[in-house]
């Protein structure tokens, strides 16, 4: 109930930790969050193998009990094994493009009138 519609489905939760965060001393939530060992769907299995993963990102979500929430978020690298097809990484719509935030958390900031942009600095 706390994390993106349909997040689960992809990714696992690693950790959770209640965290003070430096330039604001309040609280905050992180989830770290790590990509499945699963190939994106209209890939063949035989074709790529799983090797690593992206830089981990953060975004941040709603917030719980008053409390920031940011998901940390690593993502799987898939190479293809014979080096004849092109890397590929899956494509999560949960992310709003060209921000920080979950696309919720955005779609929510627009209908207040808020700039969802400014976060993402």
């Amino acid at each position: 109930m706390l994390l993106p519609t349909d997040l689960l489905e992809y990714f696992e939760v690693i950790s959770v930790k209640e965290l003070c965060e430096i330039s604001t001393k309040k609280m905050v939530f992180h989830i770290q969050l790590e990509e499945k060992n699963q190939l994106p769907k209209s890939y063949n299995q035989s074709d790529y193998q799983s090797k690593g993963f992206y830089p981990e990102k953060t975004i941040q979500d709603f917030p719980v009990r008053g409390k920031a929430l940011y998901l940390n978020i690593k993502r799987r690298r898939w190479r293809s094994k014979d080096k004849t097809l092109s890397d590929i990484k899956s494509d999560y719509s949960f992310i709003s493009a060209g921000s920080k935030l979950t696309k919720e958390l955005s779609d929510f900031l627009k209908g207040t009138g808020r700039d969802p942009r400014r976060y993402d600095k």
